[in-house]
């Protein structure tokens, strides 16, 4: 659901870009969204954009049809985004077959657009935007 303080991060993939919460005290990086900074204490935050890039940190692959419109089998993937890996992201892997898979691998955003919403998802570095058959938005 689309609320004041998350708006931002869904919907910023319109333009290509992954944007998060950022600290302007202490310069840390806040997701999920939060009205203060887990570091700092500071309430002064600003949203931000970050290079799309991150580290592959966990991985399954899905075989069972959980939602009608995700087809089995597909890639759920932990992200740690580049700027700072603490910040993370539960994701779809993207163009890239299961045997490739591997804990470490560099990927870059790419966004999926359902709705009114852009989802974050992420391929291999070496693979191209929407190698995956669909119609990625951009790359950040």
């Amino acid at each position: 659901m689309l609320t004041e303080s998350n708006r931002f991060f869904w919907t910023s993939g319109a333009d290509g870009k992954l944007r998060f919460l950022r600290c302007t005290a202490c310069r840390n990086y806040i997701h999920p969204p939060s009205p203060v900074c887990d570091k700092c204490l500071c309430r002064e935050l600003a949203v931000e954009a970050v290079s799309g890039r991150a580290t592959l940190a966990a991985v399954t692959v899905n075989h069972q049809m959980w939602m009608p419109n995700m087809e089995p089998p597909y890639v759920v993937g932990i992200v740690e985004i580049e700027e700072q890996d603490s910040v993370r992201l539960t994701t779809n892997i993207v163009a890239c077959d299961e045997a490739d898979l591997a804990i470490g691998m560099s990927l870059q955003v790419e966004f999926q657009e359902y709705e009114d919403v852009f989802l974050p998802v992420f391929r291999p570095v070496s693979s191209p935007p929407g190698a995956d058959g669909k119609n990625p938005t951009g790359d950040a």
